[in-house]
């Protein structure tokens, strides 16, 4: 069994982070043996940011797959790392990026790529896509499952 007691998160009360910045992204041990790799996929169909010049809701469905090397990303502190957008205001590709570019500080996967699927604003919906490099041969590699737009839901 994993040792979870230097997690500051899990199984513990914790206040949503008042910015991505000040979010800590916690990371546990995964080890493969042998075998060939899993991917891992996180789908957040309710992720909140806000336009930095307005100051009004934006709305994403981000889908992120990776391919862990030696750690895995322990999920609630995924789930407080995407809450704290809530409050920050960035553009659309540069909240796909932060989010992306933390995942892979933190757990230096084999391989990672993002979805962000935003909603539109002025009606028109942005779609940003990031990878870290070609993916791992041999893997088994879904769509993200996320249609174009057409009042994507």
């Amino acid at each position: 069994m994993t040792d979870t007691r230097y997690l500051s998160q899990l199984g513990r009360h914790t206040d949503t982070p008042q910015s991505p910045e000040e979010a800590t992204l916690e990371t546990v041990p995964f080890e493969t043996g042998d075998e060939m790799p899993p991917v891992v996929r996180f789908t957040c169909p309710e992720f909140t940011s806000l336009c930095p010049v307005t100051g009004q809701p934006d709305f994403a469905h981000l889908v992120i797959d990776y391919v862990p090397e030696k750690r895995l990303v322990e999920s609630k502190s995924l789930k407080l790392f995407l809450t704290s957008f809530r409050n920050h205001g960035s553009f659309h590709e540069s909240c796909t990026m932060m989010v992306a570019k933390r995942i892979v500080e933190a757990t230096q996967p084999r391989w990672l790529r993002i979805g962000g699927y935003w909603y539109p604003r002025g009606g028109i919906p942005i779609d940003v896509f990031w990878q870290t490099g070609s993916a791992p041969e041999g893997i088994f590699l879904p769509d993200q499952g996320v249609p174009p737009y057409r009042g994507r839901g």
